[in-house]
């Protein structure tokens, strides 16, 4: 069996420095033309998230609290994974593997794993209490960067079978979002000895053409939100699935770069009355925007959409699964199209507000979510 090695984070006083100067260097883009955020970041909004970042941000806040919660390497098929791991105090504990999406990171979970783990101390039950395992995705944060082709979701989707079963979890549950919601739908899919079901905050499924025929309420709802993305939003995704090595450097020699391609969707997934900063905080965003530039990830973790994207909606699913809709989640689904794909759907909730990060963006309602639904599968 492969070892699992704990890991720290020491990232260099030069690298920081570095990073600043890249900032305090940088060459602006004239102002847009228009008063909002329809051509793309506002210069004015990316210049004050980049001037906090040079002079106010603390990177060593956001390092200890990584630390402090308990990392973790191995190699899985020749590759590193990077995860945390952190255990319930609570005998009888469900172990769940939650899994980001991009432009996120495991900093997405951070406030939800203090609830999740120890409900008692969160006015929770202690027959609810998790045991958590969250990965980076390959590409991404620390783990390792792929260096040939192969790694989308069903290889990860493997991947994490087998972390599972290195960390000794006879049973197990799944969970995700974005990317990680194709990951874990992939799970359910191969329905691996010991996986007893999933939940996902964003159902992946297609409508069929009598959907299109005849549509309902709700699918008029969503396949209006469907061909906004389509029409205004999904840019990014057909440049990272077409040409993510162009996008790259780009993306990994400039701070400024990196934080204006990942900062518009910051924007524009979540439920906010017109600023990203009134749905996450300054500090969280860079926390995020750290864990791609420091282990360099804009190339690697653009890959994921070449490896992947044409092949998000394959399989059914036949394991118990659960699934939450967020009022602004950028591609929904209805329950009538998702439980075609999710064939014992036994659980299903509309949440009132929230968006595309839901347990970054409504820790609260995320973890009541995962209660209510995996109460059912234990």
């Amino acid at each position: 069996m492969k070892e699992i090695h704990p890991f720290a984070l020491a990232i260099s006083d030069q690298q920081l420095a570095d990073l600043g100067q890249r900032l305090a260097n940088a060459r602006w883009a004239e102002r847009e033309t228009v008063d909002d955020w329809s051509q793309g970041t506002p210069l004015g909004a990316l210049q004050d998230l980049c001037a906090y970042w040079r002079d106010g941000y603390d990177w060593r806040r956001c390092e200890a609290r990584l630390n402090g919660l308990g990392q973790h390497v191995t190699e899985i098929d020749g590759l590193d994974i990077h995860f945390l791991h952190v255990r319930s105090p609570h005998e009888g504990a469900m172990p769940l593997i939650m899994t980001h999406g991009w432009p996120g990171s495991v900093i997405e979970f951070l406030d939800v794993i203090g609830p999740l783990t120890d409900p008692m101390a969160h006015g929770g039950r202690a027959e609810d209490a998790f045991h958590i395992v969250a990965p980076s995705l390959p590409g991404f944060g620390f783990s390792g960067k792929p260096s040939a082709t192969g790694w989308g979701v069903v290889k990860i989707a493997t991947a994490w079978t087998e972390l599972m079963r290195r960390l000794g979890y006879a049973e197990w549950v799944a969970q995700g979002g974005d990317w990680g919601a194709g990951v874990t739908t992939a799970i359910g899919v191969q329905a691996p000895a010991g996986c007893r079901g999933i939940h996902v905050n964003m159902p992946v499924a297609r409508p069929l053409p009598e959907d299109l025929a005849a549509p309902s309420e709700p699918e008029l709802r969503a396949l209006k939100a469907i061909q906004h993305y389509q029409d205004w939003d999904s840019g990014y995704s057909k440049q990272q699935a077409t040409r993510p090595q162009s996008v790259g450097y780009g993306l990994v020699d400039s701070p400024v770069a990196l934080a204006g391609w990942i900062l518009e969707k910051m924007w524009a997934w979540t439920d906010n009355p017109g600023s990203p900063f009134e749905a996450l905080s300054r500090d969280t965003i860079l926390d995020n925007l750290m864990l791609y530039w420091l282990p360099a990830t804009g190339a690697s973790s653009a890959r994921l959409y070449w490896e992947s994207f044409a092949k998000f909606s394959e399989g059914e699913v036949a394991i118990p699964a659960g699934a939450s809709q967020f009022p602004k989640e950028i591609i929904p689904a209805p329950r009538k199209w998702a439980e075609r794909r999710y064939c014992n759907l036994v659980y299903w909730n509309d949440l009132p507000k929230g968006g595309h990060f839901a347990a970054w963006e409504q820790p609260e309602l995320f973890v009541t979510e995962l209660r209510d639904c995996f109460r059912l599968m234990r």
